[in-house]
């Protein structure tokens, strides 16, 4: 078998998807990939400019009736994304938590967080928790990770790298296991809730991108662009396809992919492991907590729209037939008012409306 591929993606046609960081790398390839499968696809990005000509080059692939939109959103500055949010309105079916930074100087967000736990976790955080209202009953938080978690602890006593020696290294794998650790506690929430929602989590293996760009170090740079990009990675197509991959396949909540060849830095996508420490369900929660503290956004309550949803789920959608759509309807009456339904109508199965049983 040669594993998942773009072509595995099912068709996308009325779903929205919005993609952080979808200028440049991964997160563009991912809007592509989605938009070919017909979805709307938003870039959301900081830099509007870049934005569009991305979406020049999603469009111009000419496959796939997919549309793109071009908005603002810096993820280091929490007052964009309260923006980016509260400009939002419709639903969101897959949201994809691809930005970020990697291995810069010491630099703060404009909140004054550790500029890589501050983009790559906060700013993901807040925006999901923001939209989580939004997303639809089968959608999607995915959100990237990489494998350099495994490097990583959480310093609760020192997250934003105020009281010790900074390490560029050490910063940006605290912030991505801070992801997997978030993808976590989210899925365990919405479960908790009864939010049919999945919070999904990927990492690309060895991508050659412009990420490794933000070093503040020359010899860095050099080491992984020249050589490390060169000798081991795949391209940011191919980095793209575990977040494809936990964004449309079958998988269940809390699910973490990565590419299966060789120390996972590269190959078709399938689940893979997390370090012990990105296992650990208190340390999730506690870094759930602080998070809501440092960001002032906390898990929004969702129980009112999920009555509101089964309550009304037995109508049916436009997307039924007149036919089955009346026999939902009356079936729902049924059970309002308690009366018995005929007998021919005693086991009820209407197609794709979700209700099938007995009155």
């Amino acid at each position: 078998m040669s594993g998942f591929t773009t072509s595995d993606i099912p068709h996308l046609s009325g779903q929205t998807a919005i993609v952080t960081g979808a200028s440049s790398g991964i997160g563009l390839e991912t809007a592509k990939a989605l938009a070919a499968r017909g979805a709307r696809v938003i870039l959301a990005v900081r830099d509007l400019d870049r934005g569009r000509r991305a979406a020049v080059q999603v469009q111009g692939q000419g496959s796939g009736p997919g549309t793109t939109e071009v908005r603002l959103l810096d993820l280091a500055s929490l007052e964009s994304v309260r923006a980016f949010a509260a400009g939002w309105s419709g639903p969101v079916d897959l949201l994809i938590n691809n930005a970020g930074v990697m291995i810069p100087p010491l630099s703060r967000t404009a909140d004054g967080f550790e500029l890589q736990f501050g983009t790559n976790h906060l700013g993901h955080f807040a925006l999901t928790n923001l939209l989580l209202p939004s997303i639809g009953g089968r959608g999607r938080v995915v959100t990237v990770s990489s494998n350099a978690h495994k490097g990583g602890s959480i310093d609760f006593n020192d997250l934003n790298w105020e009281r010790k020696r900074y390490r560029a290294w050490r910063a940006y794998s605290q912030s991505k296991l801070a992801n997997l650790l978030f993808t976590a506690e989210l899925q365990r929430r919405l479960t908790e809730a009864g939010s049919t929602v999945l919070s999904v989590a990927a990492h690309p293996g060895y991508a050659a991108t412009n990420l490794q760009s933000g070093s503040g170090s020359a010899i860095t740079r050099f080491a992984m662009e020249k050589l490390g990009n060169r000798l081991l990675a795949q391209d940011a197509r191919g980095g793209a396809l575990p977040t494809l991959y936990v964004a449309t396949a079958a998988v269940p909540g809390n699910t973490f992919a990565g590419p299966s060849g060789f120390a996972g830095l590269r190959g078709a996508p399938a689940p893979c492991s997390r370090s012990k420490a990105a296992s650990d369900p208190e340390a999730a929660r506690r870094l759930w907590d602080v998070s809501e503290q440092m960001t002032g956004i906390r898990f929004p309550d969702i129980q009112p729209r999920l009555r509101s949803g089964n309550r009304l789920g037995a109508l049916g959608s436009a997307a039924l037939s007149t036919q089955s759509f009346a026999l939902r309807l009356y079936v729902y009456a049924c059970q309002i008012s308690r009366d018995r339904a005929p007998t021919s109508l005693a086991s009820v199965a209407v197609p794709g409306c979700g209700f099938y049983g007995h009155l």
